[in-house]
Parts: structure tokens; sequence; C-alpha cells
């Protein structure tokens, strides 16, 4: 039978009815043990500061609550099978360790603002490890834009053969992506970054409590001021939190999907060392992007996540519900899979080898198209007019471009303005407590 401390009487609930209710928060609960713990040991803290325990019983429970730490940092800490959830484990242990005084944890907090609280604690760290992976992908690619700035490449519209580009404008345009995927990745953290511990059951208490104490005490910057509405955030903290993951899943995918066809023969532009490909049972000549693959697959999934907790959440009035249990089954394993993503990510493009002789095939002879008009716009030819006698030549089978595509203004082929765009990502970084190498 289950350890419910909210449960007044046994009941004899079949099994299957019990582990409906519970779902998998005994295993996702462990990813919020730390968090819970220190949360637990700011609000013992604040109790004693506002006399509702004493300072003995405060020490003995924090003493008791850096042990269960020591445990969860060294992944010894367990939820036993009979309890129902990582809260009531630990509020289990200090009963069972320091009698009236371990249950007096939870005095003025209420399961609901416990929960929460650990959740945004959590968000919070995923978010900060989420950002220092972007950063790592993020500074290679600016490494390899510079690497291979002078290197070009057919930019393409419809998929047709536009103008030129350059694998430092296509490396680059990546890096400047997750310097504005960042920018919904703050937004999420800073929504995460308000305490709701002392909302109780969305109500508040009667008790005199200070939940600026807390908030001092667990790191948060601010709190959520109403009790209501600190409940409300429970649900639009996590889908916030997926907005931000489902943005950078966007710009992994993209970028996934650009190397699965730069990587085919009918492109040919990049490639990766055998051992990084795939062969095949039957064809002996293939080796498949799988790695990118699955990152177009697995970011793919993630970008659905918002719509998933948007259709759990959506119809909910203020106050907890049962419903919200869930969101957890859906955000938590999402920070690992994008982690993941991006360190393959990251692995692989290390290790990428592009072809510095691509437009010497034949099928991109009409790329410099534009820079033909451009030429005689210079010489003050109107641009319709040049447009049309280009496009004559180009009938005729006798358009010839020689020399290199001239482009300055910023952003273009010739200034990939990497310093300022790497100046614009570096200074988010601090509001993530991520100190900037700038």
């Amino acid at each position: 039978m289950e350890t419910k401390l909210w449960q007044k009487k046994a009941t004899k609930n079949p099994a299957w009815l019990e582990q409906f209710t519970v779902g998998n928060d005994r295993s996702l609960d462990l990813l919020l043990a730390e968090h819970d713990v220190k949360a637990s040991m700011a609000h013992a803290n604040m109790l004693a500061h506002c006399q509702l325990i004493s300072k003995q019983e405060n020490f003995l429970l924090q003493t008791e609550l850096q042990v269960i730490l020591s445990q969860v940092e060294n992944e010894s800490f367990i939820i036993e099978e009979q309890v129902e959830d990582v809260h009531s484990q630990i509020e289990l242990i200090l009963t069972k360790h320091l009698g009236d005084t371990g249950k007096k944890i939870h005095t003025a907090r209420s399961r609901n603002d416990q929960v929460l609280t650990a959740i945004k604690l959590l968000v919070k760290s995923e978010l900060k490890e989420t950002a220092k992976n972007m950063l790592a992908l993020f500074d290679l690619l600016q490494t390899l834009s510079e690497k291979h700035k002078d290197v070009l490449i057919p930019g393409y519209t419809h998929l047709q053969v536009a103008m030129p580009s350059s694998f430092g404008l296509w490396f680059g345009a990546y890096a400047e992506s997750l310097s504005d995927d960042l920018e919904l990745l703050i937004a999420a953290y800073k929504m995460a970054d308000k305490n709701p511990l002392g909302s109780g059951a969305g109500y508040g208490s009667s008790l005199h409590i200070n939940r600026t104490f807390t908030t001092s005490e667990i790191g948060f910057s601010t709190l959520n001021h109403n009790v209501v509405y600190a409940q409300m955030s429970r649900g639009k903290t996590e889908k916030t939190a997926a907005l931000a993951l489902a943005g950078v899943a966007s710009t992994l995918s993209k970028l996934a999907m650009d190397v699965c066809l730069f990587m085919s023969q009918n492109f040919d532009f990049l490639s990766f060392p055998e051992e990084l490909t795939t062969g095949s049972s039957i064809m002996p000549h293939k080796k498949n992007p799988d790695v990118f693959e699955l990152i177009r697959g697995k970011c793919n999934k993630l970008q659905a996540l918002p719509n998933e907790l948007t259709l759990l959440t959506s119809n909910l009035p203020s106050g907890y519900h049962r419903e919200l249990q869930l969101t957890k089954e859906s955000l938590f394993p999402a920070f690992n899979t994008l982690k993941e993503c991006l360190r393959a990510c990251q692995f692989m493009l290390k290790q990428v080898s592009v072809r510095n002789d691509i437009l010497a095939d034949d099928k991109y002879k009409y790329i410099f198209s534009v820079e033909k008009v451009n030429q005689l716009v210079k010489d003050s030819v109107p641009f319709r007019e040049a447009y049309r006698l280009i496009g004559e030549e180009i009938a005729q089978g006798n358009l010839q471009f020689n020399g290199k595509p001239e482009h300055t203004h910023e952003g273009s082929i010739g200034n990939l303005m990497t310093d300022e765009i790497r100046k614009e990502f570096y200074i988010k970084l601090p509001v993530l407590g991520i100190e900037s190498p700038l």
C-alpha cells in the first residue's frame, strides 16, 4: 500500500489504480530530489526566522536534510516502493529520524507549492545546462564560419539554385539562430526564477511567514507575489520552458536537414569520416547521415511539446488540478533529449570536411546572374533594363562571369559580422548565471 502523508485512513484500492494515479512520479521525482531538499532547507530557515520552530529544531532539520542531500548527490537516495513521491520520502525520513521535529517541516506549506518550487528550480537548472551546450555549439559554428568563409556554395530558394553563398554564411547563420533561441531560453528562465513557496495550496497561510526570506535563501531573483497566480504558474512555467526548447530544436532540425541534403551525392558539399556514418545491408556504396537524421527527428518531436502541454493545460481553471502531474512526463525527458542533440551536433561538426570547388560544376553556371545585373546597374543601367538584358544572355546561353562576388554590406559574404554576433550571444549569458567569455 502507498505511504501517503495526506491520507487520513487506510484504503483498499486495487494496485492498478494506485499505479494509475502515481504514474511515473517515482522515477521522475528523483530529478527533483536535490531541489526539494534545498527548498526544504530554505523553508526550515524561514520557519526559524519567523519563530515558528526553534533554532535547535532548525539545526536538527538542517543537519538531517544535509545528509539526505549528500545521498542525492552520490546517487544513493531512493524513493521506496511504498512511498508516493520524493516529497513524501524526504518528510518520512525526517520524521523517522527526528520524530515530532521532522513533522514540523511541512508547517506553512502545501505539497502544491513544495512541488512547484522544486519544478521551478529544476527548470532553471536545466535551462542553464542547455545554454551551456548551446554556447559550445555556437562557438564551434562561429569557428567553422571563419575557417571556411572564402569557400563559396550555391544558395537556394525553392530548392532552386539562386545566388552565391558561402560556408561562412551557412555556418554563421546557425550561430546567429542560436543567439535568437537564447532569447527564448532567457524568457523561460526568468519566468521560472520566481519563488512560489509560501503560496501553499494557492491561498496563502494564516501563519506569519516571510516569503521574501525564502526567495533570498533559495536563490530566486523575485517571487510570484499573488498566491493564486503562484499556483497558476504551474503548467505555464513548463509550457514556456517547452517553447524555449522548441526554438532551439527548430534550429537544430533545420541544420540537420541541410547537412542531410549537403551530404547526398546530388549535392556533395560536405562529408564526415566513414565511421560517423552508416552503411547499407545491401548497397556497399552508402554513407548514411544517421546521426543528423536522428537529430532532425528528435528535434521535430521536441517542437510538438509546447502544443502537447497547451492541450494538457488549456481548459483548466485556476487552482491545482491533478493533470498538472503529467507535465513532468512530457517536459523532464525533453531537457535531456535536447542536450543530447546539441552534443551530438557539436561532436559531428568538429569532424566535418567541406569541398572547396563546388561552383566549378556546370549546373551552377547561372549562379552569378545577379552579379552581372548589378555590374550593369553600377554602370547606370536601370535595374529592370539590366535584368532584361541578362535574361536574354541566359536564354541564348551566352552568360559569362569572371571573378568573385563583391559583397561588403553587413552580414554578407564579405562581411560576416562574426564578432557582433558573438557579442550579442555572450552578453546574454550572465542572466542565466553563466560567466560571459567577453
